[in-house]
């Protein structure tokens, strides 16, 4: 007995003096089940019956009778499906003023900061669990949300703009010198949302400051705009060398170069030169089709930029010189639409939104149902999620801050970021917000879409209605 007795000391002994063997308890993964629903895994044209496990942030399985493990949180779909988190592929958190003037002179960033928390809170409740962010802002919110203290969607930040004096990316006025740079007498560039750079070697500056703050990818602006004071749509901005120093750059993090684009010149030049996505493409045609291929490269448009309804826009609304140009951008673009459908390119989801809450919430809306009407539910449900999800890991593995899994599908390895919506969405594009109102929408918080029951990223649940 003695001997037993010593036997069992000296387990105990050794069991106090391993602390492997509490942390194995303390690390034991956590398992959520998710039964009784029907799956869209974010390519397919069809719904399938499956359940869908989940361990700790990770999808394990998707396939038909999962036994809970020991455990496991156990959530009861009610017959609804599973799909993918939304995938911002094209947006501006920071950039929440009326206009661009007006984020320039009549605001502080400690209230853009504030309102961009808001905005990113919000778009998470309406679904959106990853945001490309596509120019204007630092990494300060990115890492508040990754680290828990607001919430809001998994951020790939682009940081500071990059354009040359005069371009899209100029938020100066014109009493405004240029007297170093980055333009550093705007409040832009102080706040690192806007660079000005007029040389290959600036640009390359412009470009590692984005990447030692934290940027995963650099937007360009390689064409003008309309919600611009300066710019005409059709400038060609950037030179094909420009264009060079900026992807070298971007080479050399492994990570790649987003630009605004709308001429077909300023297109083909940036594919040309290593762009790996275009934004806007609005000069979309069979040559750009074919190149994109030829590159892998992608696109994501602003369906809105195709609305009826687009001249109430604030900024072309009260600016006679944007009115000016969207009109005349209306005409250049008028073969885009039957383009897209007829040559089906990779194209991701872009609202561009700029403009407070509610702006942000009813344009995303109300894009969702643009894009159902023009390209169809599949096309428009697969820009919100997985051509999204590819989009935004072209950044690579040594820049990409959400690396264990993919984005924007359902299969195991692909990160727990998943909606449940009360039907299926390959019919209804309500589920998941869209709004066939734009402007006199009635408000909302974004967590009042009635179809969207449950909102989970990173395998936590933000909103459970089931």
């Amino acid at each position: 007995m003695k001997k037993l007795n010593s036997i069992l000391g000296l387990v105990v002994a050794l069991v106090l003096m391993n602390p492997n063997v509490f942390a194995q308890e303390k690390n034991a993964p956590t398992y959520k089940l998710i039964t009784n629903v029907n799956v869209w895994d974010g390519t397919s044209d069809k719904l399938v019956k499956a359940d869908v496990l989940i361990e700790n942030n990770l999808i394990k399985e998707v396939k038909n009778g999962i036994t809970a493990p020991k455990g496991a949180t156990v959530i009861d779909g009610k017959g609804g499906t599973v799909m993918p988190g939304l995938i911002e592929g094209h947006g501006h958190l920071y950039l929440n003023g009326l206009t661009l003037a007006d984020i320039e002179n009549n605001k502080g960033y400690d209230e853009l900061a504030i309102r961009a928390a808001v905005k990113a809170e919000a778009h998470l409740m309406s679904g959106f669990t990853t945001w490309r962010d596509a120019g204007g802002m630092g990494t300060g919110l990115k890492k508040s949300i990754d680290a828990g203290i607001v919430n809001g969607p998994r951020i790939y930040p682009s940081g500071a703009l990059i354009g040359p004096s005069g371009s899209h990316a100029d938020f100066r006025n014109y009493t405004t010198p240029n007297e170093t740079m980055f333009g550093a007498h705007t409040s832009a560039a102080r706040n690192a949302m806007s660079f000005t750079a007029d040389s290959p070697e600036a640009i390359k500056t412009a470009a590692r400051q984005n990447y030692m703050q934290g940027a995963t990818q650099i937007k360009i602006m390689s064409s003008g705009g309309i919600a611009s004071q300066f710019d005409p749509w059709q400038l060609n901005a950037f030179s094909a060398e420009d264009i060079k120093a900026v992807v070298e750059v971007a080479d050399a993090y492994g990570s790649y170069v987003m630009s605004h684009a709308y001429s077909k010149t300023a297109i083909m030049r940036c594919l040309d030169n290593g762009v790996k996505t275009i934004e806007h493409c609005l000069m979309f045609d069979e040559d750009v089709a074919k190149k994109l291929v030829e590159k892998g490269a992608y696109m994501t448009t602003n369906v809105t930029s195709f609305s009826p309804l687009i001249d109430q826009l604030d900024y072309i609304r009260t600016s006679p010189m944007s009115k000016k140009k969207y009109e005349s951008a209306k005409i250049a673009t008028k073969d885009f639409v039957a383009n897209v459908k007829k040559y089906q390119p990779k194209m991701g989801f872009n609202c561009d939104a700029i403009g407070d809450l509610q702006n942000g919430i009813t344009q995303a809306d109300y894009s969702i149902y643009l894009s159902g009407e023009l390209f169809g539910n599949l096309f428009t449900l697969k820009s919100l999620t997985s051509v999204n999800g590819e989009i935004v890991k072209l950044v690579g593995d040594v820049l990409d801050p959400y690396f264990e899994g993919d984005l924007g599908v359902v299969k195991p390895g692909a990160y727990a970021d998943l909606l449940i919506v009360a039907g299926n969405p390959l019919e209804d594009l309500t589920l998941i917000g869209a709004n066939e109102k734009w402007f006199d929408a009635s408000g909302r918080a974004g967590d009042d879409i009635p179809g969207m029951k449950l909102v989970m990223k990173d395998g936590k649940v933000y909103k459970n209605t089931l």
